[in-house]
């Protein structure tokens, strides 16, 4: 069974890296195009492209997905299958081209977060399960039949980052296990509930500004969802400073400003820092200042200082 693997992440390398393992045929890869990336804007390549170079696979990167170039190539490969992992929206005239059709891993229980957020999403909402679905494309975007799931539990303070390895590790068997179904012809799709399904949009910078009015659990949780990537953020004397990790109390602290009720309220000791929510104090564990590195609370306040009374806003 000749395989077109499409993904551009490192979330798809180990889908395609265990397709190889198990000695599938993978006849092409098909990722974004290079772009320049960093400070010095050297022209990289996507982590798919770089696994499928080592391992002599033929890379496509088209601009567009229905240029007619594209098509062509991919005609003349006769794929009987193509595996969509973290890549972008194909079009009709696309994924009807292999003989078995095309599925897609997604990094959800659908139709929970059909999106293209779904990690950062159920950490967000403060959910404690998530997990992969497979599934076969149609028309309209993550709503195609199911092909199988695997679940994953959201634990303690686990953050999108941390999440996001474990579904692409499930995720990579999920693949596996779905091409042999199609290859042996096991497969069973089940057809997706749209009365119960939610959505999981793209992150924009201005999505991840935190709002101290709201409750702890709800702060505690976006910060999780965001964290490591984008990151939430919060401003200080016109200085974005991102969050990347915090703490509820448990425990009463005696810190300066810890009467103050307003939200955002800043309360920091020698090695502590707090900022007051709608209804408790957050710690703040990790942090970085615009312009300075990631550190810990307490390397943070060795050089910052706040005024009393200050806020986050």
């Amino acid at each position: 069974m000749k395989i077109v693997f499409m993904g551009t992440p490192d979330f798809a390398v180990p889908s395609l890296e265990i397709l190889l393992k198990n000695n599938f045929t993978v006849c092409a890869v098909v990722t974004a195009p290079d772009k320049p990336r960093g400070r010095g804007q050297q022209v990289s390549f996507t982590s798919v492209k770089e696994f499928a170079l080592k391992h002599s696979i033929p890379v496509l990167q088209p601009d567009s997905l229905k240029d007619p170039l594209f098509i062509s190539q991919l005609t003349a490969l006769q794929p009987d299958l193509f595996v969509i992992v973290a890549f972008r929206i194909l079009p009709k005239e696309v994924y009807t081209i292999p003989g078995k059709g095309s599925f897609n891993l997604h990094a959800s229980l659908l139709p929970k977060y059909r999106g293209a957020a779904p990690i950062n999403w159920a950490v967000m909402n403060g959910e404690k399960e998530s997990g992969v679905t497979t599934f076969f494309l149609q028309d309209k975007v993550d709503t195609g039949n199911i092909i199988l799931q695997r679940r994953v539990p959201i634990t303690g303070e686990m953050n999108a980052g941390e999440l996001h390895d474990a579904l692409s590790e499930i995720g990579s068997k999920a693949v596996l296990e779905t091409v042999q179904l199609i290859e042996n012809g096991k497969t069973d799709p089940k057809q997706q509930d749209d009365a119960v399904a939610s959505p999981a949009p793209k992150i924009f910078k201005e999505t991840c500004r935190i709002n101290w009015n709201q409750p702890v659990d709800t702060i505690h949780n976006f910060i999780r969802g965001l964290s490591p990537y984008p990151a939430a953020w919060t401003a200080h004397n016109e200085k974005v400073i991102k969050i990347f990790k915090s703490k509820k109390m448990e425990r009463e602290f005696q810190v300066s400003g810890m009467n103050n009720p307003d939200a955002g309220i800043i309360a920091a000791g020698e090695k502590q820092l707090f900022i007051k929510t709608a209804d408790c104090y957050l710690e703040i564990l990790e942090l970085q200042q615009e312009g300075k590195k990631r550190m810990s609370a307490e390397e943070f306040l060795r050089g910052y200082r706040f005024v009393e009374q200050e806020k986050f806003v």
